[in-house]
């Protein structure tokens, strides 16, 4: 399996360098074209991050493989509320002050509960990808809204996201940033979905299971290194705010997007025991970043838990497997 491992790594490390290429050129356009930075985090940066999944999972879907797609879409937000969010924690407590964050942890729990409901047969359907893709387009015409109507001045995740946009960043360099870091993102995306499917059959497992571990890992590496600088730099709201966007847009770009090139039935297991996993993970940071009484705030032993969850939901998946 020495090609397959070799395409996987190579896929991983073209994925995370084209996905930064093309938030940062993106990011930089909006910019020259006076967006204000709230909008552009809450939307470029936010599908920006969530690019290797949805293309990955576009292509994958394109060539039969439905249960890399699902298992990367859920095992990415498993991947996100764990794993990374707690690395985060860990490196720096997170305290979130943002009232648009406050808004979106709602938002990502009816998202969740409307994408069982529509899942709930066990099939992804043209129809179930219609409607979590118009999802997608309302929650953007929602966040663009509350970021042209927050200033940034106001909002501390505004602020946070203006001091780091790339305004020295000419147009056209930007321009073609945006054009090789989505020609690469489609190259790398390819190379992934051949050396994940063949691993899978040399393995004997489901697709669904490498698309929940190698992955789902592999395509949030860009939302780790997001939230590890971010909690560097104590840039709380972004740290907790990109995992937010990236979970909503696994859910509906994701599965909409798969729905759509390829309706096929999904593994059961997916909604027996990935599905309440993930809601679990959800509801656990939901609880510990909403701040019932005041600001949300992560320490270091919630993170603690948060890491060690997704230790035990990746032995769960190994005595699954076995």
């Amino acid at each position: 399996m020495w090609i397959e491992l070799l395409a996987i790594a190579a896929g991983f490390v073209l994925l995370t360098w084209s996905a930064d290429r093309f938030v940062l050129g993106a990011s930089a356009i909006a910019w020259h074209l006076h967006i204000p930075p709230l909008v552009i985090g809450l939307t470029v940066v936010s599908l920006g991050t969530s690019a290797p999944e949805i293309v990955f999972s576009g292509i994958a879907a394109w060539q039969g493989k439905t249960g890399l797609a699902v298992g990367n879409a859920l095992g990415s937000n498993i991947v996100n509320t764990s794993l990374i969010l707690g690395t985060g924690a860990l490196i720096m407590p997170l305290s979130v002050h943002s009232s648009i964050i406050r808004r979106e942890l709602p938002v990502l729990l009816l998202v969740m509960g409307l994408t069982f409901v529509l899942l709930i047969d066990h099939r992804l359907g043209r129809l179930d990808g219609a409607l979590l893709l118009s999802g997608m387009c309302a929650i953007l015409y929602w966040v663009t809204r509350v970021g042209f109507r927050s200033q940034a001045d106001r909002d501390p995740m505004g602020r946070e996201y203006a001091e780091g946009l790339p305004t020295g960043l000419g147009t056209g360099r930007a321009v073609l940033l945006v054009l090789v870091g989505a020609l690469v993102l489609l190259a790398s995306s390819r190379l992934l979905v051949w050396g994940a499917a063949s691993i899978a059959t040399t393995l004997g497992v489901s697709d669904l299971v490498i698309g929940l571990t190698i992955v789902a890992l592999g395509t949030s590496l860009p939302e780790l290194a997001a939230t590890v600088m971010s909690a560097i730099r104590h840039e709380h709201d972004i740290a907790l705010g990109n995992i937010i966007g990236s979970n909503i847009f696994n859910l509906l770009a994701v599965l909409g997007l798969c729905g759509l090139i390829r309706p096929e039935r999904i593994d059961p297991m997916a909604l027996a025991r990935d599905y309440p996993v993930m809601v679990g993970m959800t509801l656990a940071m939901f609880f510990m970043a909403y701040g019932l009484r005041g600001p949300g705030r992560l320490n270091r032993a919630e993170g603690a838990v948060l890491v060690l969850a997704y230790v035990a939901y990746q032995t769960l998946l190994y005595f699954s497997v076995s």
